[in-house]
């Protein structure tokens, strides 16, 4: 293998185009070689993976951006990656999408159209948007989470929006963003992400749990309720009311050998029985919910559910936090900086 192969592939993430190889000394035979043999990965027209590279990433984050780097090495206008596209190279956390496409943009009017795999987007934007992520040019964190809201809906834009406030972009950020978009199509589905967004989110799970919880029309939903649990701090993604409402993601019951969080996963549970029986003994109702709540007929009946369990709690404890808890919280934030 020429020696300039290794340096090419390290420039670029580990992407090469076959005009780079040829002129780097392989020949078309050699190529063809080199994937049929599954040593490179052709991941789109002219522009192959290094197998290793292919191989080491997933489905959800590491190949989309393999594709969407491929597809720029081929661009002959100057683009920008934007939404999931650009969600990858920011770190903003989203929910996959059912239609994984590469998604760029140029300056121009409002338009969209998808060739081979490639969601082309005309859309305005300022110069300051356009930012440097992994060595390629994107546009930044708050365009891009209202650039998903209005693209795929509340739902995604809520997650993007949550995740862009978790990194710390401040909410004026994504208003503003929202400025040039006033007239665009489905902007108002990313203004209700916008402003429904909080911080508190820890992960997606708990933007959709807070989502489904909102639809439920229960009161206000108080993100990540701290409380004296013995001698340590709870923290508890949700509260309405005198009621706890709790995401399990299956992550945190999983073998730490088989990518979760768990050393031991029965005490993961057993710590969380504990856990939620002093919860109750403060005067609290817990609900939980998992991932399957929140799609297809499964969603209605965890509402039912949730609805049912919310007002066992209201018939036992009431609908008002006890004053000794709102103080206990509000000491608890202001000694952490909450």
């Amino acid at each position: 293998m020429p020696p300039g192969i290794a340096a090419a592939f390290a420039a670029s993430g580990g992407l090469i185009t076959r005009a780079t190889a040829l002129d780097l000394g392989l020949s078309p035979a050699r190529i063809r070689s080199l994937v049929r043999h599954g040593d490179w990965i052709l991941v789109r027209r002219s522009v192959y993976c290094d197998a290793a590279v292919w191989n080491a990433a997933d489905e959800y984050v590491g190949r989309p951006r393999l594709r969407a780097r491929a597809a720029i090495l081929t661009m002959r206008r100057a683009w920008v990656l934007s939404h999931d596209s650009a969600a990858h190279e920011l770190g903003l956390a989203i929910l996959k999408p059912e239609e994984p496409f590469v998604h760029i943009t140029r300056p121009g009017f409002t338009g969209a159209w998808t060739e081979y795999g490639v969601k082309h987007h005309l859309a305005r934007y300022r110069p300051e948007q356009v930012v440097e992520a992994n060595g390629v040019q994107v546009l930044d964190i708050a365009r891009t989470a209202v650039d998903i809201g209005r693209e795929r809906g509340v739902t995604d834009g809520l997650v993007a929006c949550d995740s862009a406030l978790r990194m710390g972009v401040p909410r004026s950020a994504l208003t503003d963003a929202l400025v040039a978009m006033r007239n665009w199509p489905n902007v108002t589905s990313a203004r209700t992400a916008a402003d429904l967004a909080d911080a508190g989110a820890q992960d997606p799970g708990e933007s959709l749990a807070r989502e489904l919880v909102l639809e439920l029309g229960l009161g206000p939903v108080e993100t990540q309720f701290p409380m004296w649990l013995g001698d340590r701090v709870a923290w508890c993604d949700l509260r309405v009311g005198c009621h706890i409402f709790e995401f399990d993601g299956l992550i945190k019951y999983r073998r730490i050998e088989d990518g979760g969080f768990a050393e031991r996963p029965e005490d993961v549970i057993w710590a969380e029985k504990k856990r939620e029986r002093k919860i109750a003994a403060e005067g609290l109702g817990v609900s939980r919910i998992i991932w399957e709540d929140f799609w297809g007929e499964r969603r209605q009946r965890a509402k039912r559910r949730l609805q049912a369990e919310y007002d066992v709690t209201v018939a036992r404890f009431g609908d008002e936090l006890p004053a000794r808890l709102v103080r206990a919280a509000a000491e608890i934030r202001a000694q952490r900086g909450a």
